[in-house]
């Protein structure tokens, strides 16, 4: 058990996160029936379809909204290790005696409504679990509406939780379940049904924004861009790396914890001029709640479409070693190709925070993504392993001036050198050139 007023408790989320020195406003202890008690209620209409019609946006931004109270105010968190045995009654006492303390981290996946109400009542202060404070932290940096409806779409276990238990407790104050005048429904059978009809909305909207996604991959596809997604533990530097991959000056990272929650693409170019799309994922956490592991893998979808991972490793953080295997843990989860998995490219940054850094593993590159240490030989590697996985090859070809042949090189392939040999009207061509661009070169202009 440790104790003290922390100014920072996202480090207080999962075993491994470096302390951030930000103020946390965690969640407060939920009303399943809504607003300070107040019944769930949304429109009825479309319960069981996708959303669609003038209404359509409406209702997907009501299901965007959060239902559980966002808390204000800053926590003096007392943060709780349970061990064997639970926790001893001089434990409790002890934290009764603490009034700078305003909350207490339970370290736990997951308490019960009604044992998480009884320690509060015991300790006089609000009790979190690891899911209510990932939660709020997700919703906190959620900015698309897929990442939005992702946090709708964890809270409703949370909801149906709590409403089993203050409905019990209703039932207690007036002596029994009430049916809706009129409805044939107890309030639990109402509040039930609405929380099934919003958990099925928010299912099918992602699926509409899957389906999006879905038509803009084959659309890149066509255009056979390589896509290379950036992974790692929270933190780590994906977005300052991409960033500098890039050029993106849209890009802003920023030093905390779940600064990125969405998927987001950005276009570079490797040494050889190859256009390529790099794609930004969510931060891994280690002991991720069960049910957040549902909600979110969705998100991870895009990286099994990938011609290439990297892993991008925070090496000065203490425990970059459990992170790598929290990383990779979840990377052999999703069921991803073997291809993929076999040729990933580890990633050390933030080296410049650590003195005279070599890495351990052979096939590492070090790198400081803020300093630009490292960075071309990272393109490089990246080039190497991205021409491997796609197939692509380097090729010269011979062209004829006159006709269309260099223009449409230009468009379909990568054209890295043109060595003119005007005494003939001819050009020889570098170019990088996949098998079916190829084929469809030689098929337009056959020799």
């Amino acid at each position: 058990m440790a104790c003290g007023p922390l100014r920072w408790a996202a480090a207080l989320v999962a075993r491994g996160l470096r302390a951030h020195p930000r103020r946390f406003r965690p969640l407060p202890p939920a009303r399943a029936l809504g607003c300070n008690g107040a019944a769930l209620s949304w429109s009825r209409s479309g319960a069981g379809g996708d959303l669609g019609g003038d209404d359509a946006e409406e209702e997907l931004e009501a299901l965007l909204g959060p239902v559980l109270l966002p808390l204000t105010g800053v926590q003096r968190m007392f943060v709780v290790q349970p061990r064997a045995g639970g926790l001893k009654r001089r434990r409790a006492e002890k934290i009764k005696r603490l009034p700078q303390a305003t909350a207490v981290f339970l370290n736990l996946e997951r308490i019960s409504t009604l044992t998480k109400k009884e320690l509060e009542d015991a300790w006089g202060v609000k009790v979190f679990d690891r899911y209510t404070v990932v939660l709020h932290i997700f919703r906190c940096n959620a900015r698309t509406k897929e990442a939005k409806l992702q946090i709708a779409l964890a809270e409703i276990p949370l909801l149906r939780s709590n409403l089993k238990t203050e409905v019990s407790h209703l039932d207690q104050q007036r002596g029994g379940s009430r049916y809706i005048m009129g409805s044939g429904e107890t309030f639990l059978e109402t509040q039930t049904r609405l929380l099934r009809e919003r958990e099925l909305k928010i299912r099918n909207a992602l699926e509409n924004l899957r389906r999006k996604r879905s038509i803009l991959r084959t659309q890149r596809q066509k255009r056979e861009f390589p896509v290379i997604s950036v992974m790692g533990y929270t933190n780590c530097g994906k977005t300052t790396l991409i960033k500098a991959l890039t050029g993106d000056a849209g890009l802003q990272p920023q030093d905390q914890l779940f600064a990125t929650l969405d998927i987001t693409a950005h276009a570079g170019y490797l040494p050889s001029h190859l256009a390529v799309i790099y794609v930004d994922t969510i931060g891994f956490l280690s002991d991720l709640p069960h049910d957040l592991i549902g909600s979110f893998s969705a998100t991870l979808e895009e990286v099994a479409h990938s011609d290439l991972i990297v892993h991008v490793r925070d090496v000065s953080h203490p425990e970059t070693v459990q992170q790598k295997a929290s990383v990779l843990s979840v990377l052999k989860n999703l069921n991803l190709p073997s291809h993929l998995l076999d040729s990933i490219v580890e990633v050390h940054n933030k080296v410049d925070l650590v003195e005279r850094y070599e890495p351990i593993e052979p096939n590492a590159v070090a790198i400081s993504a803020l300093h630009g240490y490292g960075l071309q030989d990272l393109k490089e590697e990246i080039e190497r392993t991205v021409l491997i996985a796609t197939g692509k090859k380097i090729l010269t070809i011979k062209v004829n001036l006159t006709g269309p042949q260099l223009s449409w090189l230009y468009k379909e392939a990568t054209v890295q050198e043109v060595d003119v040999m005007p005494d003939d009207g001819t050009a020889s061509v570098k170019v990088i050139i996949s098998e079916s661009v190829l084929g469809k070169f030689r098929k337009t202009f056959p020799q």
